[in-house]
């Protein structure tokens, strides 16, 4: 489709080294139809987006006008395209779309096309930085055994995405050890604003990115538009296909002051993320403004960004301004770059000074910085802010009936752990270690310790995985990782590790104690996520905290402690020494980092970004446009989507026959249908592991082995804690042969039903596929031969993933359910009006036959909302739509 120009919004603009072509917002404006300075900036990005990508099919000029007339007191419930610019992966939720990619090039040839068609046609870059555990630590070698151990457990994960670094365009792998995927984002891979060669032109855009990852939004304290989608939404951002997005409501963040002495970027992020959950901003966007913004870092700007999915919102926005520009700079990026961004966003209207008038919002709430105090959130969420001095009260508010029952707060044990004891200590994640100050500032209070005589706990397990290595090289500089090893706070990675629990075991000494007390012990790190079981299945009371209170806490070596009043240790004379005695003034901090960062070092690093460490280096992958499976793999193997592919797609038939395969409620997420944590013995997942000679002990996870759909397949539906209404009462992934009524597991049963060639549907509740955007819980479904899904609503998202795999989601009418109906799930299903002329959101009738005969009739809405849709579902998915679309250019 080529663009359209109805708005003669097309003009070019001087770079500063040349000229490009630019959609100009303005115009919009001029047509009388919106003005621009009453939109938050976010509302005007995604304008210029659908004003950019007018081609009167994916982007209609309905789409262009709808948004234009965008008003926070009478939003329409429509929904938008949005077309990306880029997308990054990491590795966990990477490998399944690179294979998918991979087995799209084999399809392809078969097709009689090349496979070299088959490449993203956006930038993609993938990151692997979430494999790496803590196995050795507060040791000098931790960093090397680490890497080693990694590359051991993820071979075969990695030999695919180095084949796939050299065979695809326009894809980028960061190999490990390199850095955290939305650390390298915001200071190497996003431009801010693009210069794009778009049909012979050269064009200037926005940066947006979806990425495969919740915490992709750090990037919007870049003032770039970003969030974090499921795998099929990214398969089809890369192909160039359009998300889709009711129309936003924008909640206006208004920040006055300046934060005081003593608090960091880390109190701060915890208190707004305590001020926007108790608001309510979920699905919404949240955009920063007012005079505040000006005192605030670009670095304390991605620390608040990055939290958004903990907040709730779609994303946290910041507006580019001088900071901005100043970062670009000092994290390496080109001057002539720098002065293209400032000239295209002022031509747009995109860019943010202390005399800009204030957007109008759909609701808005204010936070005055100097009121924020030192705080750490938990034990179990991270929203649950707790003041510093209060940290003592809540542990004991939380766990004190527990310990209770585990026997007594008193418990002495050889290595002196006991209730409350820090045993793991962390400096960690992608949410603090990209921001200088909180990270030097851990630094100088480590300097301070060691010069006081202080020593971390011995219980205590330290770890530092920065987010880039530029971290190590600014530590390094300023004289400051010297004391951090001193206490134990050696790099053990450049990876997301403790916050994704990938913290390693516990000493074995520690862990009997813990255990066979039956101990209530904590962890401090400086994460954005401390859901219970998610750092270490032994520790039960779980804080996030800056990194500098990370440091006190291993010194403390217990969470029952007031460090207000409570000393943090005692110096060789036994002089006790508090926290304030250790704790650096905000001017000490800026002036280590006025001295110690440079952008030589963000050059330096980044230049060798893709190359790799020996390990990478060594490691031998197989070269050439398609990749060679390995049919013995149990980690990674051609998907089978397009198995017997043929360029025309058969006409879609209406559905007869059908049996449910699941019978469900109200609120099913997700979670409840993708395969997901640990694969448990006895389940089918483990019974085809085991036959194909892994031991249980290498089961590893769901996670790990998202590019093999053997696994996956047999893990859909199989959560423990699923309620099936044809499972006769048994929780968990079961449900009933309905030709013989034998109950089995849901694995099973859809083999049988496949086998005899019969069709499946699975009936829901309310709100089904709420949660993550996960997009194994539409893979998976599709793969056990369901056809359809009846329920009466559905999660956005999880809806149009459905239709990205070839399943239609259909709607009861309004007050009608199963229940209503007098639908059990034993009846045998047709579905008629699908073979006809498709429409969007048409009406299709359904016969449900019961085992005596008797009939119930009922109407249902098809949920394929547009064209696109249409189009999608005919050709049997996403990636088969685009697969015949290129195998038929020339």
């Amino acid at each position: 489709m080529s663009r359209t120009d109805p708005f003669k919004a097309k003009s070019t603009f001087d770079t500063g080294s040349g000229t490009a072509v630019i959609y100009r917002l303005s115009a919009l404006e001029q047509a009388g139809l919106v003005k621009l300075d009453r939109l938050p900036f976010s509302v005007r990005i995604l304008l210029e987006n659908l004003l950019r990508n007018l081609d009167g099919y994916l982007v209609t000029e309905e789409d262009v006008r709808t948004l234009a007339a965008w008003n926070p007191r009478e939003l329409p419930r429509k929904e938008i395209p949005f077309i990306p610019s880029r997308v990054v992966l990491q590795d966990f939720t990477g490998v399944p779309v690179v294979a998918d990619l991979a087995a799209m090039r084999d399809a392809m040839v078969k097709l009689g096309g090349r496979p070299e068609q088959i490449n993203p046609l956006v930038p993609v870059d993938l990151v692997i930085d979430h494999s790496v555990q803590v196995d050795a630590f507060a040791v000098d070698w931790a960093y090397k055994f680490n890497v080693e151990l990694e590359f051991k457990r993820n071979r075969e994960r990695y030999v695919f995405l180095k084949w796939a670094q050299k065979a695809f365009r326009n894809f980028r792998a960061v190999p490990p050890g390199m850095g955290i995927v939305h650390q390298v984002n915001l200071e190497y891979l996003s431009p801010c604003v693009a210069l794009r060669e778009i049909d012979g032109e050269l064009v200037a855009l926005p940066d947006t990115v979806v990425g495969t990852d919740s915490h992709t939004t750090m990037i919007n304290g870049l003032g770039v538009l970003g969030w974090g989608v499921g795998g099929i939404e990214a398969e089809a951002a890369m192909l160039g296909q359009p998300s889709y997005m009711l129309v936003p409501e924008v909640v206006g963040f208004k920040l006055t002051g300046r934060l005081p002495e003593g608090a960091t970027a880390t109190d701060l992020v915890l208190t707004v993320t305590q001020m926007l959950r108790q608001k309510g901003v979920v699905e919404k966007f949240v955009e920063f403004y007012g005079p505040g913004l000006s005192s605030l870092s670009l670095a304390d700007r991605a620390t608040i960004a990055n939290m958004a999915p903990e907040y709730g919102a779609t994303m946290g926005f910041f507006p580019v301004d001088e900071i901005t520009l100043d970062y670009l700079r000092q994290t390496g990026r080109d001057e002539k770059h720098v002065e293209m961004v400032r000239r295209y966003l002022q031509e747009q209207g995109l860019f943010r000074t202390d005399a800009t008038p204030d957007p109008e919002f759909t609701d808005t709430l204010e936070l005055d910085l100097s009121t924020v105090e030192p705080s750490l959130a938990g034990p179990r969420r991270p929203q649950d802010r707790v003041q510093l001095s209060g940290v003592r009260t809540t542990f004991h508010k939380n766990f004190d009936e527990q310990i209770k029952k585990g026997g007594g707060v008193a418990v002495a044990t050889k290595t002196g752990v006991q209730h409350g004891s820090v045993v793991i200590a962390a400096i960690t994640s992608c949410t603090n270690t990209s921001n200088p100050a909180v990270m030097i500032g851990a630094g100088l209070v480590a300097q301070k310790a060691v010069a006081k005589g202080l020593a971390r706990k011995p219980w205590v397990k330290t770890s530092l995985a920065p987010g880039s290595r530029v971290v190590t090289d600014y530590l390094k500089a300023s004289g400051l990782m010297e004391p951090l090893e001193a206490l134990g706070f050696h790099v053990v990675g450049y990876g997301c590790t403790t916050c994704i629990g990938n913290s390693g075991s516990l000493p074995e000494d520690v862990a009997k104690d813990v255990t066979e007390n039956d101990l209530v012990v904590a962890a401090v790190i400086s994460g954005n996520r401390n859901f219970e079981g998610r750092v270490n299945p032994l520790v039960k009371a779980n804080f996030l905290a800056s990194p500098m209170l990370v440091v006190a806490y291993a010194l403390a070596g217990t969470v029952d402690i007031d460090l207000r009043t409570d000393p943090v240790g005692h110096d060789p004379e036994g002089n006790p020494v508090y926290l304030k005695d250790i704790w650096p003034t905000n001017a000490e901090i800026q002036a280590a980092i006025a001295k110690a960062i440079t952008p030589e070092m963000f050059k330096q690093e980044y230049a060798r970004v893709f190359d790799g460490d020996e390990n990478w280096q060594q490691l031998e992958a197989p070269e050439g446009e398609l990749f060679q499976w390995d049919p013995d793999s149990t980690y990674i193997q051609q998907p089978p989507y397009f198995k017997d592919m043929q360029l025309t797609p058969p006409p879609v038939k209406d559905i007869e026959g059908a049996r449910v395969l699941a019978l469900l409620g109200d609120s099913i997420t997700t979670d409840h249908i993708s395969p997901a944590g640990a694969i448990a013995m006895g389940s089918p997942a483990a019974k085809y592991l085991m036959e194909h000679g892994v031991d249980p002990v290498d089961f590893n996870s769901y996670g790990s082995r998202r590019g093999n759909h053997e696994v996956m397949q047999r893990g859909t539906f199989a959560n423990i804690r699923l309620r099936n209404a044809l499972a006769d009462g048994k929780e968990g992934g079961y449900t009933k042969y309905l030709p013989t009524g034998e109950i089995m597991p849901i694995w099973d049963a859809a083999v049988k039903y496949m086998e005899a060639g019969t069709p499946l549907v699975v009936i829901a509740g309310k709100d089904y596929g709420m949660g993550s955007s996960r997009d194994w819980a539409a893979k998976g479904v599709m793969l056990q031969g369901v056809k359809a899904v009846i329920a009466e609503s559905f999660e956005r998202i999880h809806r149009s993933n459905l239709i990205g795999m070839g399943v239609l989601p259909l709607q009861f009418q309004e007050g009608e359910n199963a229940a209503s109906l007098g639908l059990d799930g034993t009846e045998e299903y047709t579905i008629t009006g699908i073979s006809g002329e498709l429409t969007p959101r048409q009406t299709f009738a359904v016969t449900a036959r019961k085992a005596d005969g008797r009939e119930i009739r009922f109407d249902v809405t098809s949920r394929l909302d547009t064209a696109v849709e249409i189009e999608y579902y005919k050709n049997g998915g996403v990636l088969q739509t685009v697969l015949r679309r290129l195998a038929t250019e020339k």
